[in-house]
C-alpha cells in the first residue's frame, strides 16, 4: 500500500532538498512513497506520515504555519488524535516545545514538555568554553540506549550536520533520544509516541541523515 508524506511549506525551510532526501530513500527501499511538499491544510490531512522543516527563528515560523488557513487545526488533529507520525527538523522540533524565547516569548505546540533557550541558557553550560554562535558544522551524536526506532543502525559518536543558536532544554529526560556537546549536552532528537524531531539536517547528514529518514519511514510508533 503506496503512503504519503506531507512537507510542510510555511515559507520557512529547505523544503526541496528534505523532500528529494525523503524520495531517495523511499526509492531505494523500494516502499510506494508518494512526497508532496504542501501549504494546504487538506493535503496534510490526507497525509500518512507529516514532516515539518524549519529554518529561522522561532516566532517567525510558529506565526508562518499560524497564517496557512487550517494548518494549525489540521496538525493538532492528525498528529494529537489520530497518531499520525511527526517529524520535526531544526526549528520544526522545536516547535514541539510549550514556548521559545528567541526574540521574545513565543507559542510552541507545547506537544512535547519543555521549552526552547538559547545554548548559553541550557542546563549544564559551560560558559568557561568559548564557542561561536550559531553552532554550525558537524557534531557527534550520543544515541540513547536502547536506540528509540528512529535511530536504529546509527552508530554511537556519528557525526550529524547542525545550524543552530537556539536548543531545546525538554522538561522530561526521557523525551531525549539522542544528544550532542556544545558547551554541554544539547538535545539532538527527541521522541514520544508517534511525535519525534531532530535538531540538525537529516538531509544535509550524507548516510546518517538518509538512514534516520529511512527510518522514519517505516517508524511504526
Amino acid at each position: 500500500m503506496s503512503e504519503t508524506i506531507a512537507v510542510v511549506d510555511y515559507g520557512s525551510g529547505n523544503l526541496r532538498s528534505a523532500a528529494k532526501a525523503l524520495e531517495r530513500v523511499a526509492a531505494e527501499s523500494g516502499r510506494g512513497v508518494r512526497v508532496v511538499v504542501t501549504a494546504e491544510a487538506r493535503e496534510v490531512a490526507r497525509a500518512d506520515r507529516i514532516v515539518l522543516p524549519g529554518q529561522g527563528a522561532f516566532g517567525a515560523c510558529y506565526a508562518g504555519l499560524a497564517r496557512l488557513p487550517g494548518m494549525l487545526e489540521v496538525l493538532g488533529d492528525a498528529v494529537r488524535r489520530r497518531g499520525v507520525p511527526f517529524l520535526g527538523i531544526c526549528v520544526g522540533m522545536q516547535l514541539l516545545a510549550g514556548r521559545g524565547f528567541e526574540h521574545g516569548v513565543h507559542e510552541g505546540f507545547g506537544w512535547l514538555g519543555g521549552e526552547v533557550v538559547h545554548l548559553r541558557d541550557l542546563p549544564g553550560h559551560d560558559a568557561t568554553r568559548a564557542l561561536p554562535y550559531p553552532h554550525m558544522g558537524w557534531n557527534a551524536l550520543a544515541v540513547t540506549e536502547p536506540a528509540h526506532a528512529l535511530l536504529a543502525g546509527v552508530a554511537q559518536g556519528c557525526s550529524v550536520y547542525f545550524v543552530h543558536s537556539y536548543a531545546f532544554a525538554a522538561a522530561d529526560t526521557a523525551d531525549v533520544i539522542a544528544t550532542t556537546d556544545y558547551g554541554g549536552p544539547v538535545a539532538a532528537a527527541v521522541a514520544r509516541g508517534n511525535v519525534a524531531g531532530v535538531q540538525f539536517h537529516p538531509e544535509k547528514s550524507q548516510a546518517v541523515g538518509l538512514r534516520i529518514l529511512g527510518n522514519f519511514l517505516a517508524w511504526r510508533p
